[in-house]
């Protein structure tokens, strides 16, 4: 994976393998969502919205866990090379706090 350090930030360049899974992954949790809506519309048992609201926090969490991944994984390669170390450091520890954040 290709990236850019600029400005004290680490932007990654994605292959087209790289990011289908992740667009995929967005794809379905759109359609969680409009499945979620149409519940809404149609005054669904609140307890079949919860779980549906559930499943499309659990699926985001885990498209935060696969975009951290990848930013760290360039992040860490370019800290090896010695490169930006200490910046690198501090970034990587921002994404991680909001990573954290998505998983509360």
């Amino acid at each position: 994976m290709e990236h850019l350090f600029t400005d004290g930030r680490l932007y990654l360049r994605r292959t087209p393998e790289e990011r289908e899974p992740i667009l995929q992954r967005l794809r379905r949790i759109e359609g969680q969502v409009r499945g979620l809506q149409q519940m809404v519309e149609q005054d669904r048992y609140c307890l079949e919205e919860m779980q549906q609201i559930s499943a499309v926090t659990a699926a985001l969490r885990e498209v935060a866990v696969l975009l951290a991944s990848q930013h760290f994984t360039a992040g860490l390669e370019r800290a090896a090379s010695g490169k930006d170390t200490e910046i690198l450091l501090e970034e990587m520890k921002t994404v991680l706090r909001a990573a954290i954040r998505q998983g509360g």
